[in-house]
């Protein structure tokens, strides 16, 4: 198997050149393709993103999506997408795929499941039958998707936690990465991104990178944040990791996706986002401009009519007015949802591409100061 871990895997192109920042723009060679960071991805559970094409989100300049194994294990199993094809062609999407090895479900589904060192336990959310996903079958099942890119199974734990459990999760989190190291090593499959876990505690944090990194992983990643810790302890966790994250490797924050937490994560060389924030906001009216959010079903909108955002040229902004969303997501009308995520899938697209300029152009401190006072005023 090719090592996935040799040039030019990821090479950086620019760097911000302020004293402080470590926000970079680079390339993953995926070998099908070359995916520009910094990237967001949007989440398709369950092999499409809700009430939107594929087509919409090439026409975005959308890259990569994210999809989840577990539950394409449970729904259709991935022996039935490798015998269509494989994931891509399964679902129509000629891009990057990242899939989600199932460790977060750990922590969503934790009253559906078991943890020892073996693997997890769960049972269905489908149909309550049992299931064993150990580090081996996450890999397998992965490489029977055809991912581009694939997750080590890991034990995400939820804010608080003592610290006696942050330290077992730190550990099995390791044993499980060896793992699917030596997994990967002889059956193949996508690049290989290992987890870096250890909850709000420093030191584990610190511990968890060191021996993540030592594993020889193509790519690092960052999980257990965004699990309703305060923003101030996410952003001092980024702060700590970021001095002794290898440059080499492309970074991925998992599941932080809101402009602001995104700015400040790109600022500590982070490269990759996923989250489901903007269609899911978008299905329910609250949708992204530069001046922040909006909550389009408020009555004060209902004989808007004007574009949710005059500048944005997304099929809602440019065809119909801010009263006529509202009527539709009053009225449950499936277009209703389908606008309102393309508008925010639209606007990150954009804001990611910003990003990326601004970057190169060597002024991603003052794109990201003004961005935020425009945004949060």
């Amino acid at each position: 198997m090719t090592d996935n871990r040799t040039p030019p895997f990821f090479r950086i192109t620019a760097r911000q050149s302020s004293t402080g920042s470590k926000a970079r723009r680079g390339i993953v060679n995926l070998g099908r393709f070359e995916l520009e960071t910094p990237v967001f991805m949007p989440v398709g559970t369950a092999g499409a993103i809700k009430a939107v094409r594929p087509y919409d989100l090439e026409t975005m300049g959308y890259q990569m999506i994210l999809c989840n194994t577990y539950h394409l294990w449970m729904r259709p199993g991935h022996e039935v997408v490798s015998s269509m094809g494989g994931l891509h062609r399964f679902i129509g999407w000629p891009a990057g795929i990242l899939t989600d090895s199932g460790g977060y479900q750990i922590f969503s589904l934790k009253g559906l499941t078991r943890i020892d060192d073996e693997g997890v336990t769960f049972s269905s959310h489908l149909d309550g039958s049992r299931h064993l996903l150990t580090p081996e079958k996450a890999v397998g099942i992965q490489k029977a998707l055809g991912s581009d890119i694939i997750m080590c199974l890991d034990e995400c734990i939820a804010f608080p936690a003592e610290e006696t459990m942050v330290r077992l999760a730190r550990e099995r989190t390791t044993r499980w990465a060896k793992r699917c190291f030596q997994t990967w090593k002889e059956v193949g499959g996508g690049a290989l991104f290992g987890i870096v876990q250890g909850g709000m505690v420093t030191e584990e944090r610190l511990r968890s990178l060191e021996e993540i990194v030592e594993i020889g992983f193509p790519g690092l990643a960052i999980g257990g944040l965004s699990v309703g810790e305060p923003r101030d302890l996410m952003y001092s966790t980024l702060e700590t990791l970021a001095p002794h994250m290898p440059e080499e490797l492309p970074h991925y924050l998992m599941g932080v996706g809101e402009p602001v937490d995104i700015l400040y994560a790109v600022d500590c060389g982070i490269d990759m986002f996923d989250c489901v924030l903007p269609t899911r906001l978008g299905r329910h009216g609250s949708l992204y401009t530069p001046e922040g959010r909006i909550n389009i079903v408020r009555k004060e909108y209902a004989t808007d009519d004007r574009p949710v955002w005059p500048g944005c040229d997304c099929l809602l902004c440019r065809k119909f007015s801010r009263g006529y969303l509202r009527h539709l997501l009053k009225a449950r009308e499936v277009l209703g949802l389908t606008l309102g995520s393309l508008h925010n899938l639209r606007f990150f697209s954009r804001f990611m591409a910003d990003i990326r300029d601004a970057i190169s152009n060597g002024i991603f401190d003052t794109f990201r100061d003004n961005f935020l006072e425009k945004y949060r005023g």
